[in-house]
């Protein structure tokens, strides 16, 4: 099987006046079928590490708190790539709303997701 169409192709679809081209995947399972065999032990690691994970968050008092403080520490230190002057402790403070004297505009620059 050519490599080109081995995954699909492109056919030509419409009515005579108006055409577009269409991608048709070939059926699965795919022929010759796939070796996976070598993506085997870094699955067993990905598994291993999730569930290292998942131990962890189960010993954390309040996972919550800790993805909300994990959530704004991205947040401060992509905006300080663009140059913004906040840190994590003004944000904090400004959610709180005890922002003493820190510049307003670089912790609204701030993006909070």
């Amino acid at each position: 099987m050519n490599y080109k169409t081995r995954i699909g192709r492109y056919q030509k679809c419409g009515t005579s006046s108006e055409y577009f081209h269409a991608y048709i995947p070939q059926p699965l399972p795919p022929n010759p079928a796939i070796d996976l065999s070598s993506l085997y032990s870094l699955l067993d690691q990905a598994n291993v590490l999730i569930g290292r994970l998942d131990g962890m968050g189960r010993l954390l008092p309040e996972p919550e708190l800790f993805l909300y403080f994990y959530v704004r520490k991205e947040a401060v230190l992509s905006s300080q790539i663009e140059g913004t002057q906040s840190s994590l402790s003004d944000l904090l403070l400004h959610e709180n709303e005890k922002v003493p004297g820190v510049p307003e505009h670089d912790v609204f620059s701030a993006p909070v997701v």
